[in-house]
């Protein structure tokens, strides 16, 4: 059968690794440290997959500018002092394994910063499977097109024959400004709702799912 798509970009954070919980938590205990309200877990869960900045901006909204770099150095503090705790979801690695090796084109697009993703590509051991990388301190943050226009540019793929994978509606708005097809994992960070509003090509439930579905469609 012919193959659909020459790319496949995934998003980190709720989609490959099981780091929605912590996220939060961070942003909870960042703002514990600054004496700053705790946001509603769901709007805290809402900012994953943005850029550091843009996700306080949403999740602290009354927070000043000028003490963003306090929250920004709390958050990490926080983050990162578990970040090596933090598992790939079941199946994640050998379903990328399988993907590199069957001559995908496999890309990362994420709201880390270069820094943490790089650490996470070596923590997890899949640096070695993915041909390019885009990260939220060198591109403007999701949903702007930018990550992915620069993606299918390096590695010469054209929109439609580049797939988006992500768990939340930022990963998906973005495929959508980028003329890229999207598909959603709803074990991830946004509700299924808000995934379906945005006409993925599927929304799946399971890592399992997932690979089934690239194996068929893909």
């Amino acid at each position: 059968m012919a193959r659909a798509f020459d790319l496949l970009v995934f998003d980190w954070d709720g989609t490959l690794l099981d780091s929605a919980g912590a996220i939060v938590t961070a942003i909870h205990a960042a703002c514990d440290d600054l004496g700053l309200p705790l946001p509603a877990e769901e709007r805290a869960r809402h900012v994953i997959g943005l850029g550091l900045r843009d996700a306080l901006r949403y999740a602290v909204p009354d927070l000043p500018e000028e003490r963003y770099p306090q929250m920004v150095d709390r958050y990490r503090h926080h983050y990162l002092s578990h970040d090596h705790e933090l598992l790939l979801f079941a199946g994640v690695a050998e379903l990328i394994a399988e993907l590199a090796d069957s001559g995908f084109l496999l890309a990362v697009a994420t709201g880390k910063s270069r820094l943490g993703l790089e650490r996470a590509l070596r923590t997890s051991g899949l640096g070695g499977h993915f041909h390019a990388s885009r990260c939220a301190d060198e591109c403007f943050s999701k949903p702007h097109p930018q990550m992915l226009v620069e993606l299918m540019d390096e590695l010469s793929v054209a929109p439609e024959r580049t797939l988006m994978i992500g768990d939340t509606t930022h990963d998906l708005q973005m495929a959508r400004n980028a003329g890229v097809a999207s598909l959603a994992v709803a074990y991830g960070a946004h509700p299924a709702a808000a995934l379906d509003a945005l006409a993925p090509l599927a929304r799946l439930q399971e890592v399992a799912e997932m690979a089934a579905w690239l194996r068929t469609h893909a």
